[in-house]
């Protein structure tokens, strides 16, 4: 899982591009943050804002990538640009469609400086259909998606706002996710460059899976009504006594007759998958008075690990948990912690730059590498269309 050698030139902000490049930055690709003249990623300036006076956001999706700041508008920049696009294997734009074609900087006009380059757009909604110029943010997108709807415990409760960004981070993720694939494509000698088109949206839609087929079929899935929105009682999130909440989602009947035993409620034990609504109700109306009982550390105390159980934890608790803390928790020395690369290997780097690029702090490195002589590179900077 290693990308040394690759490198990516990421024109995207915020978080859903930063969050994907992130990713491949992790993996080893050499990450090169083409940001504009003036203010630069607006998430640099984003509260919470950190020890450095940068935003937190940008820290967090930025480590190990290095700065160049161009003027894309200017004739000069965009050659420059185009002078780095030359060299790079993966452009990366999360501008709303059509923007990249203004600019001179759209798929084929870089490829005409570099045919074996991966051009992966990132959109809220896509370079097609009749949303494609329309203006939107993560919760925009998981309420097209039908997300947003499924989040309540029922029709007569409002959508809840989720609690994570799930349009922007699996939009990320995705594209990422396309980016290594046409690399590989590449390399195994199935095409040259391509170009990819990524819909924010389109992902969010593709994690409805487990409702798809009766959305697709002409019903239409209600919250808390479906196997795993609340429907079971053996698939649900109940509070304890000191007003925290425990997660039990014994699905299979092993799992559930394991819990049954455990908590000494054999009775239970044929309740499992019942289709009587009434028995339903009458397990749940069980299963929260059983909870009340003893407060969530207690019930972790006494539960097995066979039993489907597990802690609602805070982001606080959940970052000083052992499990998340030995693995997707990185805290270097010279740097502040941070939610590392998801996945561990035997060729998963480990060790990481955490070092946080200034706005443009590389552009001049970044210009003398494609080619550009000293003098070129003065001019552009005395210009202003690189700084």
């Amino acid at each position: 899982m290693r990308l040394d050698d690759v490198r990516v030139l990421d024109l995207t902000r915020l978080l859903p591009g930063p969050y994907a490049t992130q990713l491949l930055a992790d993996m080893g690709a050499d990450v090169v943050k083409v940001e504009d003249t003036g203010a630069g990623d607006y998430a640099r300036h984003t509260p919470p804002v950190t020890e450095r006076g940068t935003g937190a956001l940008f820290d967090s999706v930025n480590r190990g990538k290095r700065s160049v700041a161009i003027d894309l508008k200017s004739d000069a920049g965009r050659e420059a640009f185009m002078e780095l696009a030359a060299g790079a294997d993966v452009v990366f734009e999360q501008f709303r469609p059509g923007v990249v074609d203004r600019l001179g900087v759209d798929y084929d006009s870089v490829r005409e400086v570099n045919d074996e380059v991966v051009y992966c757009s990132l959109s809220g909604y896509g370079n097609s259909g009749p949303y494609r110029e329309r203006a939107g943010h993560d919760l925009n997108y998981v309420g097209v998606a039908g997300l947003l709807d499924m989040t309540r415990n029922g029709e007569d409760d409002a959508p809840r706002v989720p609690g994570y960004q799930i349009g922007d981070l699996g939009g990320g993720l995705f594209a990422a996710f396309s980016i290594v694939s046409a690399l590989l494509s590449r390399e195994l000698g199935n095409g040259g460059g391509e170009y990819i088109d990524v819909s924010m949206t389109d992902v969010v839609a593709s994690f409805s899976q487990s409702v798809a087929y009766e959305a697709l079929a002409g019903e239409d899935p209600r919250p808390g009504g479906t196997a795993l929105t609340g429907q079971y009682p053996w698939y649900d999130v109940y509070q304890c006594a000191d007003g925290q909440y425990i997660t039990l989602g014994a699905l299979e009947p092993e799992f559930w007759q394991a819990f049954c035993e455990e908590v000494g409620r054999e009775e239970w034990v044929g309740e499992h998958m019942s289709g009587d609504p009434d028995r339903r109700a009458a397990l749940r109306e069980g299963l929260e008075e059983l909870f009340a009982e003893r407060t969530r550390e207690e019930w972790l105390a006494e539960l097995s690990d066979g039993t489907m159980t597990g802690p609602v934890l805070t982001p606080a608790e959940a970052f000083e948990h052992d499990q998340l803390s030995e693995r997707v928790v990185k805290r270097p020395a010279d740097a502040p912690p941070r939610v590392g690369f998801p996945a561990m290997g035997t060729d998963v780097p480990t060790d990481t730059d955490e070092s946080v690029p200034g706005h443009g702090e590389h552009t001049a490195a970044v210009l003398r590498e494609a080619g550009l002589d000293d003098d070129e590179v003065e001019s552009l900077l005395d210009s202003g269309a690189v700084s």
